[in-house]
């Protein structure tokens, strides 16, 4: 069977996407995705405005938070045929020494749409079959959401679920979000779903009256709190509800330079940071403090495949709303789309729904 479809091609830094035609064709192991909807992501954005090295030379088709059906599949593949799934943002190789020893997120032979291979920006998708996750469409109805919503669980949902889940938030831990909005906002209501109180920090007024609504027990806006006022703030909230002054866990959602500087200045005895967004900035930090204080930091990369059925359980069992925080565009929006997300004109997540 042959099908016909589009993308949206990146070019060079800083230039529109280009439409072009192309036919998606399945090999061994792999499937193609009718693409439901693709989810646009600040990395995206700083592949094409910041200039990020994309590992896969361009032209390149950007996107990594896809869902969508499969309507083809190759050698080995089959089962997939019909089925409605998400794409993981990171799919990795699953054979190689990192895989076998359960190191999946940093596997050397991984494939992220929009980076390694052509992404989601396009009508179709080419993936390897290994590792999707199938969607309930039945309880996917039940909460009240369409298939293009959901696609936003590769990354900006799943990413901070594995952030927290790494960390080890219990019941009655304190987290700290850096950055409310997109990424950080879902970080907010995963951690207060693992029974975190969490303390949403932001510069943005609007995001935070949002996160209010949706797990965050405190906001504060870094605008007009300095970063010695931020932590007094979080103690005194901490001592309020009874929480340890110790052990805080601290997710840097941001992406910003700021923010880094923020959620560092956070650190206290036996803290954990989680670093979950990405800036090319660079930040100037005493490294001597996580040893003083016995903490610890890490980066974190995507989400095990195996990780998104329980994500998206979350999500499903109304745990975590996503339909506030996300909008629909037409695929063939994308130029304006980007732009307007750039300009911090699109408060939601933006998601690009290709159109007959």
């Amino acid at each position: 069977m042959s099908i016909d479809g589009h993308r949206w091609l990146m070019t060079a830094v800083n230039a529109p996407l280009e439409r072009a035609a192309f036919r998606p064709e399945p090999g061994p192991g792999e499937v193609v995705v009718a693409i439901a909807g693709c989810g646009v992501c600040h990395t995206d954005l700083g592949y094409l405005y910041d200039g990020v090295r994309t590992n896969h030379p361009l032209p390149l088709t950007l996107g990594h938070e896809v869902s969508g059906r499969v309507v083809a599949a190759g050698a080995d593949a089959a089962a997939w045929m019909g089925k409605p799934v998400i794409v993981p943002a990171v799919l990795p190789c699953g054979e190689c020494d990192l895989c076998r020893r359960g190191h999946t997120t940093i596997c050397r032979a991984q494939k992220m749409p929009g980076n390694d291979i052509q992404g989601g920006f396009a009508t179709h998708i080419v993936v390897p079959g290994r590792g999707l996750c199938e969607v309930d469409e039945t309880r996917l109805a039940d909460a009240g959401l369409a298939l293009p919503e959901v696609s936003i669980v590769a990354d900006a949902l799943t990413t901070p679920y594995q952030a927290v889940r790494r960390a080890g938030v219990t019941p009655g831990s304190l987290a700290i979000v850096v950055g409310a909005g997109g990424v950080g906002g879902y970080c907010v209501q995963i951690a207060s779903a693992f029974g975190a109180k969490v303390v949403a920090i932001d510069v943005d007024e609007d995001k935070l009256e949002a996160i209010s609504h949706h797990g965050a027990a405190l906001t504060l806006d870094a605008r007009a709190l300095d970063g010695k006022a931020i932590k007094a703030a979080v103690g005194a909230f901490a001592k309020k509800e009874g929480l340890r002054p110790t052990e805080w866990f601290i997710f840097e959602c941001s992406g910003t330079a700021a923010g880094q500087l923020t959620a560092y200045g956070l650190l206290v005895h036996g803290a954990t940071l989680s670093v979950v967004g990405f800036t090319m900035a660079k930040v100037e930090i005493r490294l001597s403090n996580l040893m003083a204080f016995d903490a610890r930091a890490f980066g974190n990369w995507g989400c095990p495949p195996e990780g998104y059925p329980a994500a998206l359980d979350l999500v499903l069992d109304g745990k975590v709303a996503i339909k506030p925080f996300v909008e629909m565009h037409p695929l063939d929006d994308i130029n304006r789309v980007f732009t307007a997300v750039h300009h911090h004109e699109i408060k939601k997540r933006a998601v690009m729904v290709p159109t007959a």
